[in-house]
């Protein structure tokens, strides 16, 4: 039987990064300027996670941090 790959399975680091400054409340102006990328690049990698991770909201995006484990509740 094949495994379904977690949801965080299929995130690459930078986008683990950028969802761990999304879930501290940090718009894509801030985490631009943290990581030293482009704001339109903080602005595709907040997209993706959305896209990959099926979910909506920034809420539902630090959920999905504390779910994986990147911070604590």
């Amino acid at each position: 039987m094949i495994n379904k790959p977690q949801n965080g399975d299929v995130l690459s680091q930078r986008e683990r990064e950028v969802l761990v400054l999304i879930a501290s409340g940090k718009s894509s102006r801030q985490i631009a300027e943290e990581l030293g990328i482009a704001f339109k690049t903080a602005v595709v990698h907040r997209h993706n996670l959305h896209t990959k991770l099926k979910v909506h909201k920034a809420t539902d995006l630090t959920r999905e941090a504390i779910r994986m484990g990147l911070i604590d509740p």
